[in-house]
């Protein structure tokens, strides 16, 4: 339910306060480099190239496979590789592929773009404050 949900997060937010180092964003983005975060990304991408849904979920399996066969993550794939899987790949996927590009994408209210996080946080204080 959405109160244990909260009571949950409520409990980690409090570990994560009592910690003396805090949050570790070097962390946080090692953790992000692995289990191919940005697969949806790289679907999306295609699907604004014009390729239709199912053929792009297509391409990110056979990518995904290829990468953790070969022990990578998609970033580190080459561009050519990305091509071999469809021709409508282009240098600015890396873009896409990056955590910053991923995060940036989502600028909806709630999403993860930088400026979507602030204005939350910002709603957030105003509530607490009462």
């Amino acid at each position: 339910t959405v109160v244990d949900t909260l009571r949950i997060y409520a409990d980690m937010l409090a570990g994560l306060n009592a910690k003396a180092d805090g949050v570790r964003p070097e962390a946080m983005r090692r953790a992000l480099a692995e289990g191919f975060a940005t697969a949806t990304d790289l679907a999306d991408y295609l699907v604004k190239k014009g390729v239709p849904f199912r053929d792009a979920h297509g391409v990110v399996a056979k990518a995904v496979r290829e990468a953790e066969a070969s022990g990578r993550d998609l970033t580190q794939l080459s561009l050519d590789a990305l091509r071999d899987f469809s021709p409508v790949v282009e240098a600015d996927v890396f873009g896409v592929l990056s955590v910053e590009g991923s995060l940036a994408s989502r600028a909806h209210t709630g999403g993860t773009a930088p400026d979507q996080v602030r204005t939350a946080v910002m709603r957030a204080r105003r509530l607490l404050a009462g």
